[in-house]
């Protein structure tokens, strides 16, 4: 027979303690691989799909899609080698045909004989009996009729027949009326009064009450990647003291120097990764601003690498995925290295790994067409930069009136790491290289 193993939920890394079932990707009797998929799950971080080490049958599958499990509660079990389900042993076949009432031993047929036999206990004869005594039938007994107590005569009081002809023409049922007169005689009185009652204008139905669910609009619940997003923005207000510096920038001189840029041909070079090299330039010299802050040592952590967050927009709402040592990439391998991430997070496929360890995050707000935010920390970052859309606007430029492209950048940033002094020193060196890019060589 091959062994049955139970595969159980494992630890997904990041300190996860639990997921939510989203998607089997097998059946009972499917024959699984090792190493593949078998379901796909939804943690706080990402959609996972998590692959079985055991190569065989699955025979169970624990959990309906929308269930929460936590670390370590089985999965599925897998009958490992087998090709096919093993079939029922013949005393649950039998069992499953009887009646269900009886109950079998499950192994063999029969009886149960690893337990010893309980011995009968006999009551003691205290007559001698010569012969077996047999119980006569008895009849059935005829319920008895209960007794009515006669009542004696006396005067029966007589409806009059104008009564009776009121009532008919008012529909009204005599034999549900109590009399009013003598000795319970129906009067016309009793009569006129049902009568009334009939003609009374009925209660106007009171309106429907919609329910109370419907009352209080749809409820969506606060799980998953939907949940860790709401609980480390509320620990990011809860924590950290923020403020906002902006300015706006003349970017006609960066988008000229990308258009020349991709203009030589190899893959293109997109806005955002020219943004991130000019935050890591920024960031080196303004490390205040790559931090973290250890509340329990009370002391501020500046961290040696930058790993830059960027803000992606999918299907399953914001999420914030991170690339490693982004200060040792160029524009180039920073623009290959945010298109995989963003294919990636839309497929819904991101690792835990993927969306955590940020030092500093980069949201590009102007794709949704609007020109500034106040950004909120990503907990436990010290600083965000926003930037709006490059617009066509009105601008002074070296003396004269002209139409350039301009974005507003914003900073917000955690009032612990630095003062405003360094916030607006870091701000004011993104929006010159912005400007005037060949700033930028100098840091290079």
């Amino acid at each position: 027979m091959p062994q049955v193993m139970e595969f159980k939920l494992p630890d997904l890394g990041e300190g996860l303690t639990e997921a939510e079932i989203v998607r089997w990707l097998v059946a009972v009797g499917d024959v699984v691989a090792i190493d593949q998929p078998v379901v796909e799950v939804e943690t706080a971080k990402a959609m996972v799909e998590v692959p079985c080490p055991y190569g065989g049958v699955v025979t169970a599958r624990f959990g309906e899609e929308g269930t929460e499990l936590p670390v370590g509660a089985p999965l599925i079990t897998v009958a490992v080698g087998a090709s096919s389900l093993p079939e029922a042993p013949a005393a649950q076949a039998a069992e499953a045909e009887g009646s269900g009432n009886v109950p079998r031993p499950l192994i063999g047929y029969g009886e149960d004989h690893s337990r010893p036999a309980r011995r009968r206990r006999v009551r003691p004869v205290t007559a001698a009996v010569s012969a077996p005594v047999v119980a006569a039938p008895v009849a059935p007994v005829a319920p008895a009729v209960p007794v009515v107590p006669a009542v004696p005569a006396g005067p029966v009081p007589v409806i009059s027949p104008l009564v009776r002809k009121l009532a008919k023409d008012g529909g009204v049922d005599l034999r549900a009326l109590k009399g009013s007169g003598p000795e319970g005689l129906i009067l016309r009185a009793d009569v006129e009064a049902a009568l009334a009652a009939l003609r009374a204008p009925e209660p106007a139905p009171a309106a429907p009450v919609a329910p109370a669910v419907a009352a209080q609009g749809e409820r969506i619940p606060l799980k998953g990647v939907r949940g860790a997003v709401a609980e480390k923005l509320s620990r990011s207000r809860r924590e950290i003291p923020d403020a906002t510096c902006w300015v706006d920038a003349d970017a006609t001189e960066l988008m000229a120097a990308r258009a020349a840029m991709n203009a030589v041909g190899g893959p293109k070079i997109s806005v955002l990764a020219l943004l991130a090299r000019i935050c890591t330039a920024a960031l080196a010299k303004y490390p205040e601003l790559n931090s973290t802050v250890d509340l329990a040592a009370k002391e501020i952590v500046r961290l040696p690498s930058v790993h830059l967050g960027f803000a992606a927009q999918t299907e399953r709402g914001l999420v914030v995925p991170v690339v490693r040592d982004a200060q040792h990439r160029n524009p180039e391998s920073l623009s290959a290295e945010f298109a995989r991430l963003t294919e990636v997070a839309r497929a819904g496929k991101l690792a835990p790994a993927d969306l955590t360890g940020g030092t500093f995050t980069l949201n590009n707000y102007g794709v949704f067409g609007v020109d500034g935010s106040t950004p909120i920390i990503n907990h436990p970052e010290a600083a965000m930069l926003g930037v709006g859309r490059i617009i066509d606007k009105p601008w002074v430029h070296e003396g004269q009136l002209a139409v350039r492209k301009v974005v507003q950048l914003s900073l917000t940033f955690d009032h612990r790491v630095c003062d405003g002094g360094t916030a607006g020193g870091f701000l004011r060196y993104v929006a010159d290289c912005v400007e005037s890019p060949a700033v930028l060589l100098r840091s290079l």
